[in-house]
């Protein structure tokens, strides 16, 4: 590693880390149903939360003009108290927003002014600050979703966004290691093969898990190996839309059925790397990413299982999306040691 990518390394594995706490505290936000708390969108002027109980009541009443006060809330008994908790985590989230926008930005700047950057990771960082833009308008884009007639997200926009963010911290990794590791060492090309299908099988599951969250999906049949009533596909996911495809997509029995299928589709992606690498000598750093891959899918697998099994609680429901994201780094790491 050169000395004077250091400093480039450092910047980019502080926006991954920022990435990171965002999805952590999006999925607070997401759990504890605080998304649509924040009614407008100003860049500038909601860079702070309302200072005065003044300005606070005036955001609870125009909450109140909304779909979530006037179809539900309002029957819950909801206070002003509930109401500054709800908006905390939204507006906490729209910060962390701002600060990595600022953070991938400024020092982006200051890094071309000082000729730092080669102009192979130009391209990538301008890839990524276009990464970054786009995650910010999805999510103005999935809030938007639940302001018109229905209380709630779409659940596509919803997945929209969050695979966004994660693809954006797997980008950024990936840069970062880039610089961290500019002489690779490419293994043989059917384990890079499998390493990619795994990939691609993991990032349908986030997608998929997107779906679970936006529909509220993981709170029904919240019984493992089995659906429920002795059924491996319960009779519900035929019936709750015209087709199966919609079914697959759209039904909250349908969606959870995808979702812990696939589970075991990741699962066996990661083993088959796994035993298919003993046949061939690897490096330390290849052996160590495809290890790690294995304990973190089985980890992430458990999680799924008592998450369900629970009835989705705070605080699993965030540890499973945490070991998501470290299932994520894992595989990036992996994968970008056995390329060329």
């Amino acid at each position: 590693m050169k000395k004077q990518n250091k400093s480039v390394i450092i910047w980019l594995l502080s926006g991954c880390l920022l990435i990171f706490i965002m999805v952590v505290v999006g999925g607070i936000t997401r759990l504890t149903n605080s998304g649509l708390s924040m009614t407008d969108w100003h860049l500038i002027t909601d860079t702070l939360p309302p200072l005065t109980e003044a300005k606070w009541q005036e955001a609870f009443d125009q909450y109140k003009q909304f779909p979530e006060y006037q179809k539900i809330n309002i029957h819950n008994d909801f206070t002003l108290s509930d109401y500054k908790f709800i908006y905390f985590w939204e507006w906490f989230h729209r910060f962390i927003g701002r600060a990595i926008g600022m953070v991938f930005m400024l020092p982006f700047i200051y890094f071309l002014i000082r000729k730092q950057l080669d102009k192979s990771t130009i391209k990538k960082c301008i890839i990524l600050l276009g990464l970054g833009g786009l995650q910010g308008f999805f999510g103005w884009f999935m809030v938007r979703s639940g302001l018109i007639d229905n209380p709630d997200v779409s659940h596509f926009r919803l997945a929209l966004h969050l695979t966004t963010a994660f693809i954006t911290f797997a980008y950024t990794f990936w840069v970062a290691l880039d610089l961290i590791y500019p002489d690779k060492r490419a293994a043989q090309k059917s384990l890079q093969t499998i390493a990619k299908y795994a990939l691609a099988f993991l990032l349908l599951q986030i997608i998929y898990g997107g779906f679970v969250a936006g529909l509220n999906a993981g709170l029904i049949h919240n019984h493992w190996p089995l659906m429920s009533d002795g059924q491996f596909i319960h009779d519900s996911v035929f019936l709750e839309q015209k087709n199966l495809f919609l079914s697959f997509t759209e039904g909250k029995s349908g969606v959870q059925f995808i979702h812990r299928t696939l589970a075991y589709f990741v699962v066996a992606m990661m083993l088959l790397l796994y035993f298919k690498s003993k046949k061939y000598v690897l490096d330390n750093g290849q052996k160590y990413g495809i290890n790690l891959l294995v304990i973190l899918v089985f980890l992430q697998f458990a999680l799924g299982v008592f998450t369900l099994l629970y009835g989705v609680p705070l605080w699993l429901g965030l540890i499973h999306q945490i070991n998501a994201f470290f299932l994520l780094s894992a595989m990036t790491y992996t994968l970008h040691r056995l390329s060329k």
